[in-house]
């Protein structure tokens, strides 16, 4: 007959007072580190310097929203005068500063002063640390780019705007920016992962989300001055950004965004493409975080 296994979530006695109360173990230690990492994404719970750049941030993304709202409203227009799926786009400059400052507080710190460790000794493991960082900056950055869509929604809803098409519109926006902070959370703790010095880790993301954006939109609008359209779609492969667009141009009805316009948009099968991209690296930034964190947490 085989012996229990052994209880392995226990707190050692070092000569301190004995802790007789509830041991909570690994989900509840996961859901601490979640809702830490997720709070310390806009400042709260930290010092009140801290709150303001993300405080900003979230601002200047709904600020827009409620201008295009008040404008709806005020000339009685039938449609919003930017699609749902477009917003985080024209607002990307904004989504990439709040990756590039707030990945590498979320894990750099941790890296700095050793603490990784700590956090790896009982009861919470490595596969605990990645899903609670990940999860928690995938969620602030859908908070930050969902809230201005949502009021983007309530606007239409107030202009009177006809609810089945809006709401439909609506969740595709909420499905691509969904994406966009699955993709860009990942991406952003890995490039933060890489090194211990949040300036580095800052640069970092910026580079991939900012510079790379940049340089395929150069090579696209290249390849369309030259006539090659088709080479176009295939470009956007190489880019964060322009793979969400083409994502979304593909199967939730956006507008390419691609030079060219619609002799330019991803069909069905490239758009499986686009979206088995995304996917991968969605994937690929996971086992990146696992792999980092199976040597650092020695």
């Amino acid at each position: 007959m085989s012996s229990p296994a052994p209880d392995t979530t226990r707190i050692h006695n070092i000569g301190y007072r004995k802790y007789d109360g509830p041991r909570l173990g690994r989900a509840y230690a996961r859901r601490s580190l979640f809702s830490q990492s997720l709070r310390g994404a806009y400042g709260l719970g930290r010092s009140a310097k801290s709150k303001v750049l993300p405080m900003i941030l979230f601002a200047v993304m709904c600020v827009p929203a409620l201008i295009i709202v008040a404008v709806a409203v005020v000339g009685k227009q039938n449609k919003l005068s930017i699609e749902y799926t477009q917003y985080a786009i024209y607002l990307q400059l904004v989504i990439a500063i709040f990756v590039a400052a707030q990945a590498p507080q979320s894990v750099s710190r941790d890296l700095r002063f050793r603490t990784v460790p700590l956090y790896f000794s009982r009861p919470i493991e490595r596969v605990d640390y990645v899903l609670a960082k990940y999860g928690a900056m995938a969620s602030a950055l859908f908070v930050l780019t969902a809230a201005p869509l949502l009021i983007m929604w309530i606007g239409a809803l107030l202009a009177k705007m006809d609810f089945a098409e809006q709401t439909k519109l609506f969740g595709q926006g909420l499905t691509s920016v969904a994406l966009l902070s699955l993709l860009f959370g990942g991406i952003g703790l890995v490039m933060a992962a890489l090194t211990p010095r949040r300036g580095f880790g800052v640069a970092a993301v910026i580079a991939v989300l900012v510079i790379s954006y940049g340089a395929v939109s150069t090579l696209q609008g290249i390849a369309y001055g030259t006539d090659n359209v088709d080479a176009v779609k295939w470009i956007g492969l190489f880019s964060p950004l322009t793979l969400i667009g083409g994502v979304q141009a593909a199967f939730l009805g956006a507008p390419t965004p691609f030079p060219g316009g619609e002799a330019a948009a991803p069909g069905a099968g490239v758009g499986a493409v686009y979206l088995l991209a995304v996917l991968a690296l969605i994937a690929g930034s996971y086992g990146v975080l696992m792999r980092r964190y199976r040597k650092v947490g020695l």
